[in-house]
């Protein structure tokens, strides 16, 4: 056990104050977000833009061109859901929990493959193709890509792309020297598991409803 808590943080060592202190707000408000985001709440985005702008400082610092690609993008995608979700016709919330429709699966192959295609392509322009992690870190940003839109559509296949996502991403930022991270991944995976259960109840209900 105690050499579990080492390896995460004997990477800290050389890591300045403002930058530990920054990640654990992230973490914080990161869990926050997904914990939102399973309860259905509008507060997954502010809590979520918080978190993310913080990780483009840090993942620019930690040289995960994919994973600075993923942040920025949630942090533009989450003022769509927030539009999206808040979005109203005689009082009434438009869009509820649904899902995935025909068009938005083949916009979400198509998104996944762009995805793959310009990550891979930021990676050797900026000659950041040094080890395994590269690959993985292509991978991941393709899975999230899909991911922060389908949730910004309400639709629950999202959290599917979440938990394959999550999984690769703890030994992801294990190794990259990101702990706490790593850690708020495998905390994201167990939630988004829940989230995926709650959600399926909500939309069956919905369905029972209509």
């Amino acid at each position: 056990m105690f050499q579990i808590f080492e390896y995460l943080v004997d990477p800290y060592t050389g890591y300045e104050t403002r930058d530990i202190f920054l990640e654990i707000i992230a973490v914080i408000m990161g869990l926050a977000s997904v914990y939102y985001a399973k309860k259905d709440h509008l507060w997954v985005y502010p809590t979520g833009m918080i978190s993310t702008a913080i990780y483009v400082y840090l993942l620019i610092k930690a040289g995960l061109v994919g994973d600075v690609l993923i942040n920025a993008y949630y942090f533009v995608m989450s003022i769509y859901g927030w539009y999206f979700w808040t979005k109203t016709k005689e009082g009434t919330i438009i869009h509820v929990i649904a899902s995935i429709k025909r068009s938005e699966t083949l916009g979400s192959v198509f998104l996944f493959s762009g995805s793959i295609v310009g990550v891979w392509l930021l990676y050797v322009f900026f000659d950041k193709v040094n080890d395994w992690t590269a690959y993985v870190d292509t991978l991941t940003t393709a899975l999230f890509f899909v991911g922060m839109w389908l949730m910004a559509r309400k639709k629950i296949q999202h959290w599917i792309f979440w938990i394959i996502g999550d999984v690769i991403s703890v030994p992801l930022y294990l190794v990259k020297g990101l702990g706490l991270t790593s850690l708020q991944y495998l905390i994201f995976t167990l939630i988004a598991i829940f989230g995926y259960r709650e959600w399926k109840k909500r939309l069956h209900n919905t369905l029972q409803t209509v």
